[in-house]
C-alpha cells in the first residue's frame, strides 16, 4: 500500500486491484480472507471463559467473514485499503489481547487507543467507499453498486456500534479513584 501511495498517489491506491494478482500481495489478500475464520477463536474463548459476549463482537465477526469472502471473489477497488487498515488495527488489538492473556496489566489508554483506531478504520472505510463510488463514474475504480452498498452498510453499522462501545466503556462512567 505504501509503495502505491508513494509512486502512484492516493487515487491509484484506492482504485488499484493488482494486489489481488501480484505474487506477494495476492498471498496477503488471501491470508486476510482466511484469517477471518481463526479470528472466530476469540469468540470461542469468550464463551468458554463464560464472559459476556456482546452484540458488537459476534455481529462484527460474522459480517466481516461473509463480506471478505464476497469482496475477494469480486476483486473490487478499495479492498487494499480495507485489508491494510484491518491488518494494522488487528496488530495492535491482538498484541493487547496477548498481553492481557499473559496477565500483564495494560494501561487503560491503550485500550482506548485501540477502540479509537477501530472507529477511525470505520470512518476511512466509508470514505474509501465514497471515493470508489465517485471514481467509478469515470471508469478508474472498478466495483459494483451492490458491493459499495453492502460495504457502506457494514462500515456504518460498525461505526455506530464502536462509538457506542467507546462511550459506554470509557466515557459514561468516571474512573473511580482508589482512595475514594
Amino acid at each position: 500500500m505504501g509503495n502505491i501511495l508513494i509512486t502512484n498517489g492516493f487515487k491509484q491506491s484506492v482504485c488499484d486491484r493488482a494486489f489481488y494478482s501480484g505474487p506477494v500481495s495476492k498471498f496477503w489478500a488471501y491470508a486476510f480472507v482466511l484469517s477471518k475464520v481463526p479470528e472466530l477463536g476469540d469468540t470461542l474463548f469468550i464463551v468458554l471463559r463464560k464472559q459476556k459476549l456482546i452484540f458488537l463482537h459476534w455481529y462484527h465477526h460474522i459480517t466481516v467473514l461473509l463480506y471478505t469472502w464476497y469482496t475477494y471473489k469480486d476483486t473490487v477497488a478499495g479492498g487494499g485499503w480495507f485489508m491494510t487498515m484491518n491488518y494494522t488495527v488487528h496488530a495492535f488489538m491482538y498484541s493487547y489481547y496477548t498481553l492481557r492473556a499473559a496477565g500483564i496489566r495494560v494501561p487503560r489508554p491503550c485500550a482506548m487507543f485501540i477502540t479509537f483506531t477501530q472507529i477511525l478504520q470505520m470512518v476511512m472505510g466509508i470514505v474509501v467507499n465514497a471515493l470508489v463510488y465517485s471514481w467509478r463514474q469515470d471508469g478508474s475504480c472498478l466495483s459494483t453498486t451492490e458491493n459499495i452498498f453492502w460495504s457502506c452498510l457494514m462500515y456504518f453499522s460498525y461505526f455506530i456500534l464502536f462509538c457506542s462501545f467507546f462511550y459506554k466503556a470509557y466515557l459514561k462512567y468516571p474512573i473511580k479513584n482508589k482512595n475514594d
